[in-house]
C-alpha cells in the first residue's frame, strides 16, 4: 500500500509493547511511538509504560521491602537474634528498583530491534486517520504512515488543581518511586536533631483508582515512615462494597465497603494514619522547607493544619490523549472521562484505528488484559483470528500490607444482577498458621465466596484478604473462569497448611448469621 508501515502502535506501555510484537511474528512492517512527558516535578523515564516505571513493578518491589521489615519482627519469635533498632536504608531500596526497571527498559528496547520494529522516540499527533507527526528532541519532524494505527497511550496522574500549591509541592506516584532520596528525608537539621519526618497521601474518589494510594501508604508506613492518608470519599472505590460483619460482635451493620474496610482498618492497626472525610484547601512551603498543609474536616465542619515532608497526591488517573489530535480525525471519547469509546473488538469510530488499555472506556485498567487485549488485536489484524478479548472474571490484587485479591463479582454486583435472594455467600476469618508463633493479630484476615444459590451453585465471585493473595487467587480464576460450582470446589482437596486451602473449606453462610471465625488445624 502507499502507507510506509502495516501497523504503528501510539505508546510504549505493555498493551503497545505487546501488540506490536505481536503483529511482527505475522512479517508485518511495525512501528512503535513512544514519548514521556515529564511529570510536573520533572521526572522522567524509559520505554515500558506505566507498570514497568512507576506502577506495578516497583510497586510490588516496594511492598516487598516493607514484607521483609514485618518479618524481621517476626524472626525474633521464631529464634533470631536481631539486634535492634532495625533501619532502613531509601537510597539502597531506591538504587536497586530502579536499576531492575533500568533493565526492563533496555529489555524493550532489545526485544523491538530482534523482532525488527522500528522505534520513534516522539510525541505523535494525527494529522489525517492514516498519518501520525511527531517532533523529535532535536526539533525534526518525523512523518509516519499506517495501514492501522493503535492508540495506547495508557493514563497519567491527575493533580487536585483546585488546591492551591498542589501542583507547585506535591508529587505523584510518578515521582516517588523515582526519589533518590526518602519522601520523609528533610534538608534541614535544627539543634542536632532532624524535623519529625511525614508524609501524606491524599485520596480523591470521584473515579479515581485509589488502590495505589493505599498500596504506597502501605510499603511508606512498611519501611518506617510517618504516614497520613487523607480522603474525602471510602477506600478502594469499585472493589467489594458489601455490609461488613464485625468478627468481634457478630453483627451486621451497614459500610460501604466490607472488604476495604478490612484492608484500611489493618493498615491502621499496622500504624497509617487516616484523615476520614477531609479535602485540602492548600499547600504552602515553610522556611523550614516543609509543607504546610490546610484542610476542611467536613464531619466536625473546622479547617486544621500541620506540616508534612512530603504531599504526595492519588486523586485518580486521566487517559494521556491531549496533544493526540484526536477530534481532527473522528475518534470518539467520553466526555466525562476522556477515555476512547471503543467496540468489542477494540475498534473506535474511525476505521483502522484501534485503542487498548487504560485509555480505553469501561475496560479495567491492568497490565495484563492490555497485554492480552494487544496480541488478540494483532491476531485478527494479521492472523486471521476472530477471538475477541473476554474481561469478564479477571482477576486482580490490591499489595496492602494485608493483600486484597478478588475474581469476578462483588457481593453487591451479584445481587444487582441476580436479586439477593438468588445469591449465596459463603465465608471465614481466618488465622494463617505463619501469625500464631508470631502473635501477629489476623482479625482482617477474611474470605468470602459469592456463588448462585440455585441448582449447580456456580460461583461468581472470590474475595480474598490475607498474605500472598495474589498468589491464591491466580489458582482460583482459571476455576472460576471454567465455571467451577460450589459442589466442585467443597471436593477439591486443599494442600494442608495454607491460607488458601480455606476456600475449599467455607461452609458458613452470612444468610445463617453463624461466627464464621475458623476452628481448629
Amino acid at each position: 500500500g502507499k502507507n510506509e508501515y502495516d501497523l504503528l502502535v501510539i505508546g510504549g506501555g505493555s498493551g503497545g509493547l505487546a501488540c506490536a510484537k505481536e503483529a511482527a511474528q505475522f512479517g508485518r512492517k511495525v512501528a512503535v511511538m513512544d514519548y514521556v512527558e515529564p511529570s510536573p516535578q520533572g521526572t522522567t523515564w524509559g520505554l515500558g509504560g506505566t507498570c514497568v516505571n512507576v506502577g506495578c513493578i516497583p510497586k510490588k518491589l516496594m511492598h516487598q521491602a516493607a514484607l521483609l521489615g514485618s518479618a524481621l519482627k517476626d524472626a525474633q519469635h521464631y529464634g533470631w537474634n536481631i539486634s535492634q533498632p532495625v533501619h532502613h536504608t531509601w537510597s539502597v531500596m531506591a538504587q536497586g528498583v530502579q536499576n531492575h526497571v533500568k533493565s526492563l527498559n533496555w529489555g524493550h528496547r532489545v526485544q523491538l530491534q530482534e523482532k525488527k520494529v522500528k522505534y520513534f522516540n516522539i510525541k505523535g499527533s494525527f494529522s489525517d486517520p492514516h498519518t501520525v507527526r511527531g517532533l523529535t528532541k532535536a526539533g525534526k519532524e518525523t512523518v509516519v504512515t499506517a495501514d492501522n494505527i493503535v492508540i495506547a497511550t495508557g493514563g497519567r496522574p491527575k493533580y487536585p488543581l483546585q488546591v492551591a500549591g498542589a501542583l507547585e509541592y506535591g508529587i505523584t506516584s510518578d515521582d516517588l518511586f523515582w526519589l533518590k532520596e526518602s519522601p520523609g528525608k528533610t534538608p534541614l537539621v535544627y539543634y542536632s536533631y532532624i524535623v519529625f519526618v511525614k508524609i501524606v497521601v491524599y485520596i480523591c474518589l470521584t473515579g479515581a483508582s485509589p488502590d495505589v494510594s493505599l498500596e504506597c501508604a502501605g510499603f511508606l508506613t512498611g519501611i518506617g515512615l510517618d504516614t497520613t492518608v487523607m480522603m474525602r470519599s471510602v477506600p478502594l472505590r469499585g472493589f467489594d462494597q458489601a455490609s461488613h460483619i464485625s468478627k468481634k460482635k457478630q453483627i451486621c451493620f451497614t459500610t460501604q465497603q466490607q472488604m476495604a474496610s478490612l484492608v484500611t482498618e489493618h493498615m491502621e492497626s499496622y500504624g497509617t494514619k487516616f484523615l476520614k472525610r477531609c479535602f485540602p484547601t492548600k499547600v504552602e512551603k515553610l522556611k523550614s522547607n516543609r509543607l504546610q498543609v490546610t484542610w476542611k474536616n467536613a464531619d466536625l465542619d473546622t479547617e486544621e493544619t500541620d506540616s508534612f515532608n512530603t504531599v504526595m497526591w492519588a486523586v485518580g488517573r486521566a487517559p494521556d490523549t491531549k496533544t493526540l489530535n484526536l477530534e481532527t480525525v473522528g475518534v470518539k471519547t467520553n466526555s466525562e472521562t476522556g477515555k476512547i469509546i471503543v467496540d468489542a473488538s477494540e475498534a473506535t469510530s474511525v476505521p483502522h484505528i484501534y485503542a487498548i488499555g487504560d485509555i480505553t472506556e469501561g475496560r479495567p485498567e491492568l497490565t495484563p488484559t492490555a497485554i492480552a487485549a494487544g496480541k488478540l488485536l494483532a491476531q485478527r489484524l494479521f492472523g486471521q483470528s476472530s477471538e475477541l478479548m473476554d474481561y469478564d472474571s479477571v482477576p486482580t490484587t490490591v499489595f496492602t500490607p494485608l493483600e486484597y485479591g478478588c475474581v469476578g463479582l462483588s457481593e453487591e454486583a451479584a445481587v444487582q444482577r441476580h436479586g439477593s435472594d438468588n445469591i449465596e455467600v459463603y465465608h471465614a476469618y481466618y488465622k494463617p498458621l505463619e501469625f500464631t508463633v508470631a502473635e501477629r493479630d489476623a482479625t482482617q484476615c477474611y474470605m468470602k465466596m459469592v456463588c448462585l444459590r440455585e441448582r449447580e451453585q456456580r460461583i461468581l465471585g472470590l474475595h480474598f484478604i490475607g498474605p500472598n493473595a495474589g498468589e491464591v487467587i491466580q489458582g482460583f480464576a482459571l476455576g472460576i473462569k471454567c465455571g467451577a460450582t460450589y459442589p466442585q470446589m467443597m471436593k477439591t482437596v486443599g494442600i494442608h497448611p495454607t491460607c488458601a486451602e480455606e476456600v475449599t473449606k467455607l461452609h458458613i453462610t452470612k444468610r445463617s448469621g453463624l461466627d464464621a471465625t475458623v476452628t481448629g488445624c
